[in-house]
């Protein structure tokens, strides 16, 4: 029988699990997709039977299970950071530490006690650290023998940044930063200052900072104010938090409200207030800051390790225009990014690590493929008599397509007309972004396009950017990138023969005059400062993915649409057709496919007079 392990990651936020079958990905996902609760923290039942059931084995068949950090070093590192801090954090300490000393100091049996609600078995259970989990999700799944790692994250147990190499089966921390001091914390406290949401609205903030003017008196002041008061950056790219203006380590807020104030002379902005120019301007200082501290960090890695290959994980390593800027500087030859980077990454890291370190299993990259991620294509799917009973269930007509090729060339020809479809196709995607099995599509020609996506279809903020899928053999046509990019993980600049000029003044303009401003032939996925966040499409990877743009290409003659995830504000990525239905129903998405099934709006209207969709929507 072959060797399984499990990887299992919960209890902070994107809990999810992973089954590994000799070494390679058999099925991964996230909890929320089963429970419909974005960013779900709880443990992931769900989604540990999902991938048991894709393997086909139960608990008992498991070579061991990895859980995605280590419990009792996360327990000293908040004892002695109240210790430390003491007496300040009393509130934060008698709300924390109750539920350790309760709970999560007993991991083990709190573990133990949810899988035997999954059914019979006690395999070994392993604990490797946070760091090193997610060290192994980047490297052991890159095509690489050899790469430097980095991580940087807001924090693991002590660790928020490492840097490491990996050759062959074996992992080595080399350099490590640890709490306080932490770059994705730093960036959480921007995002909670600029009005966004921790742990879901730092993409928020990066998606603001193109707003910001960089040549303006006040965001180089205020670059200028973070260096001196906020973060001691070294050569190295270490650097040491003022803690004074900071209380993530013992508070229940991110920063010190009156000092920050004061520093930069604006209030906090309140959640759904509106954007003023300050705060893109604010966006944009943390940015260049990230970036720049980024930059010194993968110059150090390169140094120590000599390796010509990087690649990353952690929450920061989601930061793709950082990640952009650090792929044109070319200090290493190669870059890839773990496309689950953040802690749902963490229980892939911790399968890999149980079985590359511990089970000291060689390992062979196959240079044939792209890496052993398989597009991140590892979630549930589905079978076209679950889409005809989701149909029967809503009295749902539709059209089933004998010949798929023709329904790619039906729905190329309606998105080329203005419309907007949901794409619903074989496996979810495993990590944040939909890849194009879980894709709300349209055209990137259309001047009202991101309008039309943000507003009447995802219902969230207007300033909001969208990606753009491109065929892999046309990267070039449009974008300033000369490598693949299959992960929406690098930002590139649109050509420049694609550009229109901005207006005159055109960073004194207001927010929404700049944002419908038609600033290339492709103005739906082109950011306000040339940029787009990638996504290049393999005919190998994905066949139907591939053919439908390739159609669009056929129809309009751009191998390029718009893509975003299939989900509105405040609801995770669908995962059923149910999901999909009831989201296509409950938005002003034209058309919807499943599979081989085309439902189109105008044709439920009975249903849409019959039930009032919206009104179940709970918005964040």
């Amino acid at each position: 029988m072959p060797d399984t392990l499990l990887g299992i990651s919960a209890y902070y936020h994107d809990s999810a699990a992973v089954l590994l079958t000799d070494g390679h990905i058999t099925a991964a996902a996230q909890e929320e997709r089963f429970t419909r609760k974005k960013h779900d923290s709880a443990f992931p039942t769900q989604a540990v039977r999902y991938v048991l059931e894709e393997a086909g084995v139960s608990l008992n068949d498991l070579t061991a299970i990895a859980f995605y950090d280590k419990p009792f070093l996360k327990f000293e590192r908040l004892l002695e950071t109240y210790h430390a801090f003491a007496p300040k954090g009393l509130r934060s300490f008698l709300s924390a530490i109750p539920v350790w000393i309760k709970e999560k100091l007993f991991m083990r049996r709190m573990l133990w006690n949810e899988l035997a609600e999954i059914g019979p078995g006690r395999p070994t259970l392993l604990f490797p650290e946070h760091h090193l989990s997610h060290a192994a999700s980047a490297f052991y799944p890159s095509p690489f023998d050899q790469a430097a790692i980095l991580t940087v994250d807001g924090v693991g147990e002590w660790a928020t940044t490492t840097i490491g190499r990996g050759d062959g089966n074996a992992i080595e921390i080399l350099l490590q930063l640890d709490f306080p001091h932490s770059l994705g914390l730093l960036y959480s406290a921007f995002t909670a200052f600029c009005g966004f949401r921790v742990n879901s609205g730092e993409y928020k903030l990066m998606g603001l900072a193109p707003y910001g003017n960089p040549n303006a008196t006040r965001t180089l002041n205020w670059k200028q104010a973070i260096y001196e008061n906020l973060v001691d950056v070294r050569e190295d790219g270490s650097f040491l938090l003022n803690m004074d203006y900071f209380d993530f380590a013992t508070g229940l807020t991110m920063y010190n409200a009156k000092l920050w104030e004061r520093l930069f002379g604006i209030p906090p902005r309140k959640m759904e207030s509106e954007l003023a120019s300050e705060y893109m301007d604010l966006a944009l200082a943390i940015q260049q800051v990230t970036e720049e501290i980024m930059w010194r960090l993968a110059q150090t890695a390169h140094k120590i390790t000599s390796c010509r290959n990087l690649v990353l994980a952690g929450g920061v390593a989601l930061n793709c225009v950082s990640n952009g800027k650090l792929l044109c500087k070319k200090l290493f030859s190669n870059i890839w990014i773990q496309p689950a980077a953040g802690d749902a990454g963490g229980a892939l890291g911790a399968a890999y690590a149980a079985w590359h370190i511990r089970e000291n299993r060689a390992r062979h990259p196959d240079k044939r493929c792209q890496d052993a991620m398989q597009g991140a294509y590892l979630g549930s799917q589905f079978s076209e008599l679950d889409t005809q009973r989701t149909a029967r269930k809503y009295a749902a007509p539709y059209r089933h397509y004998a010949d798929f090729s023709q329904l790619c060339k039906d729905v190329a020809a309606r998105i080329a007309d203005g419309k907007v479809a949901g794409w619903f196709q074989g496996r979810m995607e495993y990590g944040p972004r939909a890849l194009g099995n879980r894709s709300i599509i349209g055209d990137p020609r259309n001047p009202e396009m991101q309008k039309l996506l943000n507003l009447k279809i995802k219902y969230r903020e207007g300033f909001r950017p969208f990606a753009p899928s491109v065929l892999e053999e046309d990267i070039r046509t449009y974008f300033d990138l000369d490598c693949i990019t299959p992960y929406m993980l690098l930002v590139a600049p649109v050509n420049a023969d694609r550009r229109n000029p901005l207006p005159e003044g055109d960073a004194e303009l207001d927010l929404y005059t700049r944002l419908y401003h038609l600033r290339s032939d492709i103005p739906a996925i082109t950011h306000v400062d040339y940029s787009a966040r990638i996504q290049s499409v393999s005919k190998a990877t994905n066949p139907r993915y591939w053919e439908l743009i390739n159609a669009f290409k056929t129809v309009t003659g751009y191998g390029v649409i718009v893509n975003t995830s299939f989900n509105v504000r405040g609801e995770p990525i669908v995962r059923t057709p149910e999901d999909a239905f009831r989201c296509f129903m409950r938005t002003e998405i034209d058309y919807l496919v499943i599979g081989d099934f085309l439902f189109d709006k105008k044709e439920q209207k009975a249903l849409k007079d019959d039930i009032n969709w919206r009104d179940e929507y709970e918005l964040d």
